[in-house]
């Protein structure tokens, strides 16, 4: 029998020289913000990118690593990062990250050229990767257990908003000020953090074994070199020999890491826990989830930007919606999860979140905000079964002190999910939108096919300045991204499908039991 990792109500803690309540809600307070700064910063620079283009004359190649130079970093460090906070302190931790953060937001500010923008980007990623995992942490060694799950909730709820709280506060600034108000306003935003941070109670495991160097040194590398050939992939191809040979690498590294780790005395993950039905449900749920968020919004963006012709700050409005779900499902998720259990919470959540990207399929060129409406909401709502479930089966498998590690694991699955979904949508969206219109642009001059078929904004700027027959390319260029985006989704819903049936047979249910057919293969294996 599996241990259901989800705590009663009749728990209580047994730590007399715990934190109070006020002092508890006040850190999730902090929290909750600063895991929400560092997810902002990830989709923070998409609305900006050409302006940058414009002033910093960057290459397309470079504005893509503008973007991704922060989340590669980041994901490369995570686990090395939590595994620090466990034992030297996690509000220490926290406060390096903030640190590191904060200057490096301010470098953008008064550095020229793309080079130093993209290297900017990357040590505030290194910064993210302490404040991450931190925050999580904190919050699960402050709570008692009966009250945990909330906290957890409410952070998760916060981090799956922070993506489209990023977009607005983007959208507003660029409504006002120019692409360097972002970094004013993130260098603002962590150094108000750090001084709030010092007012938190720490915590650290004080027999926490010595840090895991060859551990740490291998899944870093297992990451950023599988992230790496990811993120190239909607550049290079699936097929190049950078981008497939990095991922074989990555996962080459992985194998290496999980042999050393489980030859370890203290080893920086057991990788036991993913044997674990709840962990490693978590884990594919996180991983899934954010593949299946990024992908929508690098695809739905685009959608409402280019095709509905909405601004940057329109876009972030039209995108709000998304919040309110996603939140009160979060909170609500200490009522309802005991009631039906992971498996149930996190495949109803993993189906509706597919349901909704293929509802997107049904829209057309002159569609209304309310055909994008209510397949946004059936989308979060999905998003909200699984968010906060999944992030608390995974804090709930892991021991008190490998709390930082365990946050590390979920941030990091957060970032590979998130890479891989922005990488498949994006190259399917490619492939599709050049081969649905090519056929259509014969009766165009050559320069005029060759910018069009790159992609949609291209095609609309070109026509633009085409005259008469801009307004048929446009139409032209539109319908084919509607088909392009239309297949993207597809896949995207056929992977999360595939996810859902796993979770379904794999997941322990209410009782912390998995299903009966899963249960005696496993026994049949232990008796062998």
């Amino acid at each position: 029998m599996v241990d259901s990792y989800v705590p009663s109500d009749q728990d209580i803690d047994h730590r007399s020289d715990g934190p109070s309540a006020r002092a508890r809600v006040w850190l999730l307070v902090v929290a909750c913000l600063a895991v929400s700064m560092v997810i902002s910063s990830m989709v923070a620079l998409n609305a900006a990118l050409p302006d940058i283009a414009v002033e910093t004359s960057a290459t397309q190649s470079q504005l893509t690593w503008v973007i991704d130079g922060y989340t590669l970093v980041l994901a490369c460090l995570l686990l090395p990062a939590g595994a620090f906070g466990d034992r030297y302190g996690r509000r220490g931790a926290l406060l390096i990250g903030l640190a590191v953060f904060t200057v490096a937001s301010l470098a953008p500010i008064f550095v020229d050229g793309p080079v130093a923008l993209i290297a900017a980007r990357a040590v505030s990623g290194a910064g993210a990767a302490f404040v991450m995992p931190a925050t999580l942490s904190l919050l699960t060694a402050a709570y008692p257990k009966s009250q945990r799950n909330r906290a957890v909730g409410i952070w998760a709820g916060v981090a799956g908003s922070g993506a489209v709280v990023g977009f607005l506060v983007t959208g507003i600034l660029l409504q006002f000020w120019s692409w360097q108000s972002i970094f004013w306003a993130f260098a603002g935003a962590g150094a108000l953090l750090f001084a709030l941070a010092l007012t938190v109670t720490s915590s650290r495991d004080d027999d926490a074994a010595p840090l895991d160097w060859p551990g740490a040194v291998l899944i870093g590398a297992a990451v950023a070199i599988f992230v790496f050939g990811v993120v190239e992939a909607p550049m290079r191809g699936w097929g190049h020999p950078v981008v497939w040979g990095s991922m074989a690498a990555g996962v080459a590294c992985s194998v290496a890491f999980t042999a050393v780790e489980l030859r370890r005395r203290h080893p920086l993950l057991d990788m036991r826990l993913f044997a674990r039905p709840d962990f490693a449900t978590g884990a594919l749920g996180v991983t899934i989830l954010f593949f299946a968020n990024f992908g929508f919004f690098f695809v739905v963006i685009q959608y409402v930007q280019l095709v509905m012709g909405y601004s940057p700050l329109g876009t972030a409005l039209a995108l709000a919606p998304l919040i309110v779900p996603i939140f009160i499902l979060s909170i609500a998720t200490g009522w309802y999860l005991p009631k039906v259990g992971l498996r149930v919470a996190v495949t109803v959540g993993l189906l509706l979140i597919a349901a909704g990207l293929l509802c997107l399929r049904l829209l057309e060129v002159g569609s209304s905000y309310l055909d994008l409406a209510w397949p946004l909401l059936v989308l979060s709502t999905g998003v909200g079964f699984c968010t906060a479930p999944t992030t608390s089966a995974i804090m709930g498998a892991a021991p008190d002190e490998k709390q930082g590690v365990a946050s590390a694991v979920n941030d990091a699955t957060r970032e590979i999910g998130a890479a891989l979904g922005i990488a498949v949508a994006g190259s399917v969206l490619a492939g599709r939108y050049t081969a649905v219109l090519a056929p259509d642009l014969a009766r165009f001059p050559e320069p005029v096919r060759d910018r069009a078929a790159g992609s949609l904004a291209e095609a609309l700027a070109v026509a633009e300045r085409l005259g008469p027959q801009g307004a048929p390319l446009a139409e032209l260029a539109k319908t084919a991204f509607l088909h392009a985006m239309a297949s993207s989704v597809l896949v995207l819903a056929v992977v999360i499908v595939v996810a859902a049936v796993l979770v379904a047979f794999w997941a322990p249910g209410r009782d912390g039991r998995q299903s009966r057919m899963v249960r005696r293969r496993t026994e049949g294996r232990h008796r062998a």
